[in-house]
């Protein structure tokens, strides 16, 4: 709730509402309309703190930061995938040419011999 989150975190509750107004937080509702801070969000509000309170990062820099940060997990999800795709297609080529081998041998006592 807002009240125990502004306790934690010695921030006025407005503060956090502002936050919300930016898009910076979003937190869920319960039926009654109250604000419910989940993990993530806390864990986004302390970065918001660190660059406001320690760094002295104004709002609109934590917004390019925040932004920065979320294009940067986007672009760490794409290159694992990336990086399982090349290693399925690997795998997969090793495979097909071990089965076409004429002679068969275990994938890990593979020996290459000069011509």
């Amino acid at each position: 709730m807002i009240s125990s989150v502004a306790e934690l975190y010695q921030v006025h509750p407005q503060t956090l509402r502002l936050y919300e107004r930016q898009g910076f937080l979003k937190p869920s509702r319960s039926d009654g309309n109250t604000r419910l801070y989940t993990d993530e969000d806390l864990r986004k509000l302390e970065i918001i703190l660190t660059l406001t309170r320690e760094l002295g990062v104004n709002l609109a820099g934590v917004e390019v930061i925040l932004h920065m940060r979320e294009k940067m997990e986007q672009m760490q999800v794409q290159v694992e995938e990336m990086f399982e795709f090349v290693r399925d297609q690997a795998s997969s080529t090793l495979n097909n040419s071990l089965r076409n081998a004429l002679v068969r041998a275990p994938a890990g006592k593979i020996v290459r011999v000069r011509q």
